[in-house]
C-alpha cells in the first residue's frame, strides 16, 4: 500500500507539470499571435499593452505595396495545379500499392515515402540544381514540379488505407457484370474512394500553400506563392513598414487557420500517423 500511495503523488506531480509546460507553450503562442494580430491594425505603438490608435490602412498599403493580388493568383494556380496532378497520379499508384504485390515493393513504397520521411531541405537543393539546369526554375512550371515531389506521395500514403478498405470482391463482380477496367475504376472506385480523394486534395492543397523550402528555392519575384513573398518582405534589404508585413502574416495566418480547420474536417491524423510508422517499418 505505502508504495502504491507513494507512486500516486509522483504520477500527479508528473501531470502538472506537463499541463504546465503545455498552458505555458499555449499562452507564449496566443501572446505572439496576439501581437502580430494588434501590431497590423496598430498606427504607433512604441510603448505601453496596446497601440496609440488603430487603422486598417496597413492592409491595403500590404496589399499594394508587395503585390498580393498577384502573389494569391500565384499561390492559387499553384496549389489547385499541384492537387490536381497528384490526385490524378496519386490515387492509381496508391491503388496499385494497395492491390498487387511484386518484387520489390517494400523498396519502391521506401523511396516514394521518402520525401515525406525527409525535411524537404535535404533534397530541395539538388533538385532546384536540377530545375535549373533544365531552365525550369524561376517558371510557375518549376514551382508545381518541385512541390510535386512532396504532394505525390502524401496523396499516396492517405489513399492507399481507402483502398484497401474497400472489398476486392466489388470489383471482381463490376468485372462479371462485364465493367472493363477504366470503368471499374470510374464508375465504382471512385465513387467509393471519394472521401479519401477530398481528404489527400485537401491536405495536398495545405501543405502546398505552407510549403516554403522547395518554393523559395526555385521561385523569382513573379512565380512566388504567399509564404515566400511574407519571407521577401520580411527579412529582403530595404524600409518596410512592420505594421503592413505584420497584416501580410495576418492574411497568411488567416488562409492557413480556414485550410486547416477543413483539412481536420475530412482527414484522420491517426490514419496518416500509422501509414507513416508502417513505411518507416518496412
Amino acid at each position: 500500500m505505502s508504495i502504491v500511495s507513494a507512486a500516486r503523488p509522483r504520477g500527479r506531480l508528473g501531470s502538472w507539470i506537463v499541463w504546465i509546460c503545455v498552458a505555458f507553450f499555449l499562452v507564449n503562442l496566443a501572446a505572439l499571435i496576439f501581437s502580430v494580430v494588434v501590431d497590423s491594425f496598430g498606427t504607433r505603438w512604441f510603448g505601453g499593452w496596446l497601440p496609440e490608435g488603430f487603422t486598417k490602412a496597413w492592409y491595403s498599403d500590404a496589399w499594394e505595396e508587395f503585390g498580393l493580388g498577384d502573389v494569391l493568383r500565384v499561390t492559387l494556380e499553384v496549389t489547385l495545379a499541384v492537387v490536381a496532378i497528384a490526385l490524378l497520379l496519386g490515387v492509381p499508384a496508391a491503388y496499385a500499392l494497395a492491390r498487387r504485390d511484386f518484387p520489390g515493393k517494400r523498396i519502391v513504397m521506401f523511396l516514394l515515402f521518402l520525401p515525406v520521411l525527409l525535411p524537404p531541405i535535404t533534397y530541395g537543393i539538388p533538385l532546384a540544381t536540377v530545375l535549373y539546369k533544365v531552365h525550369l526554375a524561376g517558371t510557375l512550371t518549376g514551382v508545381i514540379a518541385a512541390n510535386l515531389v512532396p504532394a505525390l506521395p502524401f496523396v499516396v500514403l492517405v489513399m492507399t488505407p481507402f483502398v484497401e478498405q474497400i472489398d476486392a470482391n466489388v470489383e471482381s463482380a463490376a468485372r462479371m457484370c462485364g465493367a472493363r477496367t477504366g470503368q471499374v475504376f470510374a464508375r465504382v472506385l471512385v465513387p467509393l474512394l471519394l472521401p479519401g480523394i477530398l481528404a489527400a486534395g485537401i491536405l495536398v492543397l495545405v501543405r502546398t500553400v505552407a510549403m516554403f523550402e522547395l518554393t523559395f528555392l526555385v521561385a523569382d519575384a513573379d512565380s512566388q506563392t504567399l509564404i515566400v513573398a511574407l519571407y521577401s518582405a520580411a527579412f529582403t534589404p530595404g524600409i518596410r513598414a512592420a505594421q503592413a508585413i505584420d497584416a501580410m502574416a495576418v492574411m497568411y495566418m488567416a488562409v492557413s487557420a480556414v485550410l486547416l480547420v477543413i483539412a481536420l474536417i475530412f482527414v484522420n491524423p491517426t490514419q496518416i500517423v500509422a501509414q507513416v510508422r508502417e513505411a518507416q517499418a518496412e
